[in-house]
């Protein structure tokens, strides 16, 4: 057990169960897995996103599932990722010995050698050694299939893809009646003078877990120099044309010595006439996944053109990015967790697994600055794909599943208990039914930086975004429930009117630059100009000297308001948005919203959102208000000192691995969904805007 925090809750096995800020992350860009600092995984779907989870302990750390491999002997854990990379390494310490745990995702890309006989192998690749002494492991490999809902059976059985060379020839095996799963494993030593490592599987019930199964489980032990390498995957159709091709693609010592060739070789070749998904599972095989999805993510941090003052920060954030975009169609998710609270016991725990038209813009500005033009053009393609799908009226959905479809229907998993008892867990998110007119403003200004640095936009696209000016315009003094979701009343939310205003302005911009016909331009720029004067006469409060929170609550603060210098809406020279900006830094108690430097949304005592219950500080709200400091600054500097401080103060609020979550609290804690893209992206953009303004004297 880890000695790091003796005071840690733990689950019924005496396990620690790890707050939400003590996990890492790795993916493959189709699914991710939140690893916890004393190396289990506490949180993965398969095969996507958001495919039914096969490990959930970190919302049930009884009966979620887990997959862990850790010491038996007292610890202290030290968790990394290796230099420029998504791999990441655990190391477990003890005067005893230290072991070392390597986990990561194969992506499609890992492939250095661009081999065509290599299929893509989205494999779940755990690598555990010895570095110094004898450490005793423990290994339990316990799913809970489709959010512990599906019962499923485990046995030990025939491993026919194992190296001829190894002294096993097991798997373990997990069934449903939806899915299949296989844990192999491959134990060597590196060291001549030491023998390979014994390793056994065997099918073990854990005592007061409630799983749906059985679990797998292993006790060994390594010496300095022995390793084992764990894969786990979901077993496809492996299927032979006939028993003499099975035959001919079996690999042993005997068929090699009648050949008169090195067992190695054989392997190689009889590798070929295997399903390309079901290669043998040689120690050159393993050794060239680890270096070549190492490989990949160097490659790709490599061509950031990124240079500023928080080049790690801000490179580690586009790793975190890119491990939540979804390779097959562009889209880009907001989390890859699901129902983690945003405050310890609460019920404000949303699934996040999906991508929002909100999310568009400020993801394309970070991905273009960031010089990933290929990610930014997948991007748009994947939004501007939901725009032909647009209702017949021209509005669109706020959210849409990673696929792009629209099904997102919201439930409660009664069964399961919420992080640390944090009710109720939902899947699906019911938001996606929501009228929330800000999503245009977004939108548009994606579709505006997508022309401006990216390819120029279809034909067709530019009549679809006719109909969708078109229809912002009709809209422009009907209530929502805006950015922040909502479940109470519709109001005129100000960041939704601000939004709207962007949406109209963006389109008459890209009419005008790209000379494009626009048959209702008159009535886009009255209807623009007039929103622009509702908002200064209808939000503004002048006995606080602020925008408020919407035209019903002249009262309320809303550090969403921080977002108009950003979209050119005002300038942050203004005294209005001066004046509100300095309301928003004011603490709690002296009726603001910013705390140990960081911005909460709103008041939840006096804003009745529907939904009941605290909150911690929004990291989104704390990097806009770094961003909007920054831009004052130009004009003040005292402002520019002031976001310089935050933006740092902001960066020591990220976990043990820079990664950082929707939410912190009054302590420092993460809290929500972890790791966040809007988090990472608005760092970016921040870092981007402060280089800027720390390097010239010139506005922004």
């Amino acid at each position: 057990m880890p000695l790091a925090n003796p005071e840690a809750e733990s689950d019924v096995a005496q396990h620690p169960v790890h707050g939400i800020q003590d996990h890492a992350l790795i993916g493959n860009l189709r699914t991710a897995a939140l690893v916890s600092i004393d190396g289990s995984i506490e949180s993965m779907c398969m095969p996507y996103f958001d495919s039914p989870s096969v490990f959930a302990r970190i919302v049930d750390a009884d009966k979620g599932g887990h997959f862990s491999i850790t010491p038996t002997f007292d610890f202290r854990p030290k968790q990394a990722y290796a230099p420029n990379s998504n791999v990441l390494v655990t190391k477990f310490l003890s005067e005893d010995g230290v072991g070392v745990l390597t986990d990561l995702l194969v992506p499609r890309g890992a492939n250095r050698t661009g081999s065509q006989s290599r299929a893509f192998l989205p494999w779940l690749v755990r690598k555990v050694e010895s570095i110094r002494g004898r450490v005793p492991f423990r290994l339990e490999c316990a799913p809970a299939f489709n959010y512990c809902r599906d019962a499923h059976d485990a046995r030990i059985v025939d491993d026919d893809s194992v190296a001829a060379d190894c002294d096993h020839s097991t798997k373990g095996l997990f069934e449903t009646k939806a899915m299949t799963v296989d844990l192999r494993y491959l134990a060597y030593s590196s060291d001549a003078c030491v023998s390979d490592p014994k390793v056994e599987l065997k099918v073990e019930t854990l005592n007061g877990r409630k799983l749906p199964g059985p679990a797998v489980t292993a006790d060994f032990e390594l010496e300095e120099g022995q390793t084992v390498i764990f894969v786990l995957r979901e077993c496809g159709d492996y299927t032979y044309a006939s028993e003499q091709h099975k035959a001919a693609a079996s690999v042993g010592p005997e068929k090699a010595e009648a050949f008169g060739i090195p067992v190695e070789k054989l392997a190689s070749a009889a590798s070929r006439l295997r399903p390309a998904d079901n290669p043998l599972m040689t120690k050159a095989l393993l050794h060239a996944l680890i270096r070549d999805t190492q490989t990949y993510w160097q490659s790709w941090i490599s061509r950031s053109k990124y240079t500023g003052r928080w080049r790690e920060a801000v490179h580690r954030s586009a790793l975190v990015l890119k491990m939540l975009i979804f390779e097959e169609t562009g889209a880009v998710i907001a989390a890859p967790t699901f129902s983690l609270p945003e405050y310890i016991g609460g019920q404000r725990n949303w699934d996040y697994r999906y991508t929002w038209v909100r999310d568009a813009s400020f993801t394309l500005y970070a991905l273009i600055r960031l010089g990933f033009t290929e990610e930014a053009n997948a991007f748009v393609d994947f939004i501007l794909a939901r725009l032909k799908d647009r209702n017949s009226d021209g509005s669109l959905q706020i959210v849409y599943t990673i696929h792009g479809g629209k099904d997102l229907d919201e439930i409660e998993l009664t069964h399961l208990a919420g992080h640390k008892g944090s009710r109720p867990v939902r899947i699906g998110n019911g938001a996606a039914d929501h009228l929330q007119l800000d999503i245009y403003g977004e939108l548009m200004d994606c579709i505006y930086l997508a022309q401006k640095y990216s390819k120029p936009l279809a034909w067709e696209s530019w009549v679809a975004v006719r109909q969708v000016v078109d229809y912002v315009c009709t809209m422009v003094n009907e209530p929502d429930l805006s950015i922040w979701e909502v479940r109470g009343a519709k109001k005129n939310y100000t960041y939704s009117k601000v939004m709207m205003w962007v949406a109209i302005d963006r389109g008459i911009r890209l009419a005008d630059k790209r000379c494009l016909p626009c048959p209702h331009r008159q009535k886009w720029q009255d209807t623009r100009d007039q929103l622009y004067e509702d908002i200064q006469a209808k939000a503004w409060n002048d006995e606080r000297k602020m925008f408020s929170q919407s035209y019903e609550d002249k009262d309320i603060l809303d550090s969403a308001v921080l977002i108009m210098p950003l979209v050119f809406f005002m300038s942050a020279a203004d005294p209005r948005f001066i004046s509100t900006l300095e309301n928003i830094l004011k603490t709690p108690e002296k009726g603001g919203l910013t705390a140990n430097s960081a911005i909460f949304r709103y008041d939840t005592t006096k804003a009745d959102d529907g939904v009941g219950g605290e909150e911690g500080a929004f990291s989104l709200c704390t990097l806009w208000g770094v961003e909007a400091l920054t831009r004052a600054g130009v004009y003040h500097k005292p402002y520019l000192d002031k976001a310089v401080n935050m933006f740092m103060d902001y960066q020591h609020l990220s976990n043990h691995v820079e990664l950082y979550s929707e939410e912190v609290s009054r302590g420092g804690e993460g809290l929500g969904n972890t790791p966040q893209a809007f988090s990472h992206v608005t760092l970016i953009s921040a870092a981007f805007n402060l280089d800027r303004a720390m390097g010239s004297s010139g506005g922004l």
